[in-house]
């Protein structure tokens, strides 16, 4: 069992109590040096602190886990895996105890890292031209926003709650129609929906217009994408107030990033509307996680399902941990999101391995893969290629694969690992992360050496990997 060692969050409970240290001790019947160490992280806490904790000042115990810190931890490796970091690299427990003890200081770090590596990219994009706008330092509002869902966990507790109350209160039948979710806004809110045809090559999904509160929808989507659209303006409406409080605990580094992170909000709250937590998750578990049926339960698209599956995190009704990614074509993750151990690289394609690219060759099937990652984890990989249109023959249509998985532990809970023979040791692929942090050195689809690591040429000895790898 883990050690758990929560020393920032007993020195905010005794500053937000205004105790010292020793009148803190006090009150829980400990010593001041005691105190003293599981504040700073020298000593884990005990089972009869934590209940003395949660009686004296009201910790919620339910909410902690040992695992909250793994995320900003692999941030913090794949940050010193970097180069310029060589000779330096610190230790699992150096990472453990900065994210433990000064989260802040770790987030700025992970954040600096990332302005030095898309300065790197600037400078070399425009080769030794002196590039001085201040504003090449700073993430990308998407970047800023990917990151911020990342590290909470990709659930805000508040909104989901607030979107299953609402869709409780809207479904006659345990699924929401476009209906339903039509006439509540017209009767909440005064706003008429329209269906119109979009216009050729637009690619228009949903517009409103404020002014006549009439809200325009492209006919041509399918219907999962109009309830989900039409959930969007709900929570545009009527979870503002939510969205302002996560905004402003966020403090986004530019108003860019506020507002992106506002329409990320709103998608979050229309996807807990459209698949409310308790009925999806109760679902889940009674399908055993088959992706179809829960999409016909809910009239919910692959992709849609998919990405909530990753999401239910609720404090004490969590569902399995997966992982989520969507891929285009060239290779890029246009979404990402684990509550697994296997946590996606920041910078650069996932590895060529993984069965999310052999998605685009096997369109209308869930392709499976076994998959073990350099650490000896391994997991049950799904895989999806999706299509999206959005008008006629001229219109726009996009193409991406979808990822969803988990550790091989939860397989008798997954429906797709039934057929599959989890002993045979040959039936897992060796997969990485991203080839610039993979520590394989033999893999014949590596596309660049690994970053701290020296290569060796030799012009006489030629193989698939024209480098040896040091």
């Amino acid at each position: 069992m883990k050690k758990l060692f929560l020393g920032r969050q007993i020195r905010s409970l005794r500053e937000n109590a205004q105790l010292t240290q020793r009148d803190f001790a006090e009150r829980l019947g400990l010593s001041t040096s005691y105190v003293n160490q599981l504040e700073n992280n020298q000593r884990p806490v005990s089972a009869p602190v934590l209940l003395s904790l949660g009686e004296h000042f009201g910790l919620d115990l339910a909410s902690l886990s040992v695992d909250d810190n793994d995320r900003l931890i692999a941030a913090l490796q794949e940050v010193f895996a970097d180069p310029v970091f060589a000779g330096s690299r610190p230790g699992l427990q150096d990472f453990k105890m900065v994210s433990q003890n000064a989260p802040d200081f770790a987030h700025a770090l992970v954040r600096l890292h990332q302005a030095y590596r898309q300065m790197g990219e600037q400078l070399a994009r425009f080769d030794d031209r002196l590039v001085r706008d201040e504003g090449l330092a700073r993430p990308t509002p998407y970047e800023e926003v990917r990151d911020f869902f990342h590290f909470e966990n990709n659930y805000v507790h508040d909104l989901d709650l607030a979107a299953e109350e609402l869709s409780v209160r809207l479904s006659r039948t345990g699924r929401l129609f476009a209906r339903d979710l039509a006439q509540h806004l017209e009767e909440r809110h005064g706003i008429t929906v329209e269906r119109r045809r979009g216009e050729a090559g637009a690619g228009v999904i949903r517009r409103y217009d404020p002014a006549t509160r009439r809200l325009a929808l492209n006919e041509a989507l399918p219907e999962s994408t109009i309830v989900f659209q039409l959930a969007h303006q709900v929570a545009l409406m009527e979870a503002g107030d939510i969205a302002d409080a996560v905004l402003a605990r966020a403090r986004f580094q530019s108003a860019d990033g506020a507002q992106v992170a506002r329409i990320g909000l709103a998608n979050a709250f229309a996807g807990a509307l459209v698949l409310p937590y308790r009925a999806f998750l109760t679902t889940a578990q009674e399908t055993r996680h088959d992706l179809d049926l829960i999409a016909d339960r809910f009239g919910a698209s692959l992709e849609q399902v998919a990405h909530r599956l990753s999401t239910l995190q609720r404090p004490r009704l969590k569902g399995i941990p997966f992982f989520f990614a969507r891929v285009d074509r060239a290779g890029n993750i246009t979404k990402r999101h684990s509550a697994t151990k296997l946590q996606f690289a920041r910078f650069g394609a996932a590895c060529p391995l993984w069965n999310v690219h052999r998605a685009f060759e096997s369109h209308g099937t869930i392709i499976r893969q076994l998959a073990e990652t350099p650490d000896g984890s391994r997991y049950i990989s799904l895989a999806a290629h999706v299509i999206k249109k959005s008008g006629g023959h001229s219109g726009p249509v996009l193409h991406y694969a979808i990822a969803l998985g988990t550790e091989i532990a939860h397989a008798r809970d997954i429906v797709y690992c039934d057929d599959l023979d989890l002993a045979r040791e040959a039936a897992f692929e060796p997969i990485g992360v991203s080839c610039r942090i993979c520590e394989r050195l033999t893999c014949p689809q590596r596309s660049v050496p690994p970053l701290n690591r020296a290569i060796s040429i030799d012009s006489n000895d030629r193989r698939l990997i024209p480098y040896e790898i040091r």
